[in-house]
């Protein structure tokens, strides 16, 4: 087969996976099926956030095509198996942003992004059907952060939310206190997992994304621990044989030399 010219093209990815999933392709592609290919998907999507964090343009549009490729591969294992053709699921999305954008392409009048989400929210409940619980569709697998952020915006949608943030503030004193005085591993766990919970609210409500946010944290942590290992080396002294008061020492060393 000779080699593909219209890179550009969405027609050409599909051509090639197609090509890969031939009998006489690739024999790795070959093997795929659609749970062989689950932690790969994940992957790819971690690193689109990876890009996204780290604002770098040029390392988003190559991650992004990665992800596409896995869109497209599941698409044509699903093709062959007879469950559904590509043209099915983008028919699909594009009938349900049709459905969901009545402002759009409709005549329902909105005033805000507020109102917009909430009418999203509505359509989806329709959707789903009287008797289904509007939480029902939030993936249980999605990290367990996100996943206390997404049922919380949605239930917000309909108004089961703190009147104001110092609400919610008060909400995590309380939290605190309930975890100070849990006694056994079993009440501390609960009662952590609460502390979480509320804290997922609190940057919910100040529109930070908590999985973002802790990613950041965890690359400071990163870069600044790294640091403190280099300075170790290049004084020739082992870290661990540090006090922790020599050691908190060169973290606040760390802090000040290390962007971010």
């Amino acid at each position: 087969m000779p080699l593909p010219r219209k890179l550009n093209q969405f027609a050409t990815l599909v051509e090639i996976i197609a090509r890969l999933r031939a009998p006489d392709g690739c024999p790795w592609d070959r093997k795929q099926t659609h749970t062989s290919l689950r932690e790969n998907l994940l992957q790819e999507c971690y690193e689109v956030l990876e890009a996204l964090d780290e604002g770098d343009s040029g390392k988003l549009g190559e991650e992004l095509g990665d992800l596409l490729m896995q869109i497209v591969l599941h698409s044509q294992i699903a093709t062959e198996a007879g469950e559904f053709e590509l043209g099915e699921v983008i028919s699909s999305i594009n009938t349900k942003l049709i459905r969901r954008h009545p402002h759009v392409f409709g005549s329902l009048k909105v005033k805000d992004a507020e109102e917009v989400a909430h009418n999203w929210e509505v359509l989806k409940q329709r959707e789903r059907g009287a008797d289904s619980s509007m939480l029902e569709s939030v993936p249980k697998q999605m990290p367990a952060l996100s996943y206390s952020q997404e049922i919380q915006r949605r239930v917000a949608q309909i108004g089961f939310d703190w009147e104001d943030i110092d609400g919610v503030i008060d909400k995590l004193a309380e939290e605190v206190g309930e975890f100070r005085r849990a006694g056994s591993q079993r009440q501390k766990e609960q009662e952590f997992g609460d502390l979480l919970f509320t804290l997922a609210n609190i940057a919910r409500r100040l529109g930070i994304d908590l999985e973002a946010a802790l990613r950041q944290a965890n690359r400071r942590f990163y870069r600044r621990f790294t640091y403190m290992e280099e300075v170790c080396r290049q004084r020739g002294i082992n870290l661990g044989e540090l006090s922790f008061d020599e050691q908190n020492a060169l973290w606040e060393e760390a802090k000040k030399k290390v962007e971010g």
